[in-house]
């Protein structure tokens, strides 16, 4: 992941920043700018709720280059309480403790290294609730 772009989602994968639609009430993760009906450019700053259910999930056994130390690992669809999906690691569990309809709670984790000598990048995985 570039840094520029790093630096740019930090609300979000600090956060969990999201924002609600003045008009209609609905909620965007990431962030936008416009409306999906493009009828509104007003949004209000929330903050995300930190426990949700599993989705749905995959394991990783074959890995991008910066992930494959962490191999096997659990990739899944989140959706938190306030009804917003997020795409997250699940982490500090086994793929055989995982279920759809599991509970969870996000926590803020390093994600990746960028380069030999580079930025740390942080960001948001679950862990399951037990």
């Amino acid at each position: 992941m570039p840094s520029p772009r790093y630096t740019r989602e930090i609300p979000q994968r600090f956060r969990l920043e999201a924002v609600k639609c003045d008009k209609d009430g609905k909620i965007y993760f990431p962030p936008r700018t416009g409306c999906i009906s493009g009828k509104c450019k007003k949004f209000t700053p929330i903050k995300l709720k930190e426990e949700g259910s599993v989705l749905t999930y995959t394991v990783i056994h074959v890995a991008p280059t910066q992930f494959e130390a962490q191999t096997p690992y659990i990739v899944g669809i989140v959706e938190l309480d306030d009804k917003v999906s997020i795409t997250c690691q699940i982490v500090d569990c086994s793929p055989d403790e995982v279920e759809i309809g599991k509970r969870v709670r996000v926590v803020f984790r390093k994600i990746q290294e960028e380069g030999d000598h580079g930025i740390i990048c942080y960001g948001y995985k679950c862990v399951l609730i037990r």
